[in-house]
């Protein structure tokens, strides 16, 4: 009998109790169907020590979580009133599929969809947020095909933050297309280029790289916990206005967690040569086409280090540091602007579980930014939020 004959002789009982497991899951035929995600409200009141440049209050995506990139710089001056911001855009969904093939091997599925960096309604009315793909892949006897993390971050060692991303300026942080193997503790990976070049004081994003992106890990596990290491190489391009060149960009990765009794350390730190895109949430670009038309990389170094501390069954705070400091090329600041030179972030953070997927908790984030001509700005940002996981 086909799965469809099957899900056609489904009652509504058994459909409704399927719903209703505690496991999210029920089988048709030798597949087993999993569904999963959570619903969160982020309430976030934030106080920038500067304004935009055309002085009025900061509006954009830095609004909804932590990009370092948004921070605003001057004077300070022009000292902005406080905004406060509520929304639910953060709420996700996934689906996953188990399947037991003739062979005897398995095949997985995982789609997952979430609201959050995506347009929609306005805040007038409907607040109609469009729903994005996060995650969309096979895997299959070692193999991963599809969209999922990229295999040069080691997302596990993400700490628990309200924050959508946390340490945002320090982290590894990309999904996207990928072809992935993994043997023991090795993963090899090729994956989808992009490149971000300053041309002309501009960002531009180009799409004509000839190669994949490279990267491999190696990730070593104990009863203390776990540590990795990974290497990336890419090919920064730009091919536009009669310019063709490319330059050679790589980085590595270290990160880990240790555990010390009910509590934890999680730590990273990268280094790199035209990372770009590939950290900060792309505060830096991958490099900056000369007057020669070459491409010379940006240099950066980032990371963070995290400590969540267990007060309680149902208590538990994270405290956490993060930086990056990027090696701008003094002698080409007239191509490239302002370029950010450095940002660094302290959160704190008290989350309280009533029940074990219902969580309540509170959230105080400062961050600085500075660029190559010293101006800075500041973010103090106070953050309450209610999520329960299903």
């Amino acid at each position: 009998m086909t799965n469809i004959k099957l899900i056609k002789k489904l009652t509504i009982t058994t459909i409704l109790a399927a719903i209703s497991s505690s496991a999210n899951a029920t089988y048709l035929e030798n597949t087993q169907v999993k569904y999963g995600g959570y619903i969160k409200l982020d309430t976030i009141w934030s106080d920038y020590s500067d304004s935009s440049e055309d002085g009025s209050v900061y509006d954009g995506l830095g609004r909804d979580f932590y990009v370092p990139s948004t921070t605003p710089v001057g004077s300070g001056v022009n000292n902005p009133d406080a905004v406060f911001d509520m929304h639910a855009r953060q709420s996700r969904f996934n689906f996953s599929t188990l399947s037991k093939l003739d062979s005897g091997k398995s095949i997985k599925t995982k789609i997952e969809l979430d609201f959050i960096v995506s347009p929609g309604g306005n805040e007038r009315v409907s607040n109609s947020h469009a729903p994005r793909i996060r995650q969309a892949f096979i895997t299959y006897d070692g193999w991963l095909f599809g969209q999922a993390w990229s295999n040069f971050q080691n997302v596990s060692v993400l700490p628990e933050t309200l924050d959508f991303v946390g340490p945002a300026e320090g982290t590894i942080f990309v999904r996207q297309s990928q072809i992935r193997y993994t043997t023991g503790g090795i993963s090899l990976s090729i994956e989808n280029p992009e490149s971000t070049v300053t041309v002309n004081k501009s960002r531009i994003e180009t799409d004509d790289a000839s190669l994949p992106d490279f990267n491999a890990k190696y990730t070593h596990k104990s009863e203390w916990g776990h540590i990795a290491v990974a290497g990336l190489i890419r090919q920064l391009t730009y091919k536009a206005q009669g310019i063709d060149t490319d330059e050679t960009a790589y980085g590595v990765s270290l990160s880990g967690r240790i555990n010390v009794g009910k509590n934890n350390f999680k730590f990273m730190l990268n280094q790199g040569s035209g990372l770009g895109r590939y950290v900060g949430l792309n505060i830096a670009h991958g490099g900056v086409l000369t007057s020669n038309n070459n491409i010379e990389a940006i240099d950066s170094t980032s990371g963070f280090l995290a400590y969540q501390h267990n007060w309680s069954t149902q208590i538990r705070s994270t405290f956490l540091y993060s930086f990056i400091e990027i090696e701008n090329d003094i002698n080409l600041l007239n191509l490239t602007g302002d370029p950010t030179q450095s940002s660094i972030s302290y959160s704190a953070n008290l989350l309280y579980s009533p029940e074990k997927k219902l969580t309540f908790g509170i959230e105080f984030k400062h961050a600085n930014r500075e660029v190559e001509s010293g101006l800075e700005g500041d973010l103090n940002r106070l953050q309450f939020s209610a999520k329960y996981s299903f």
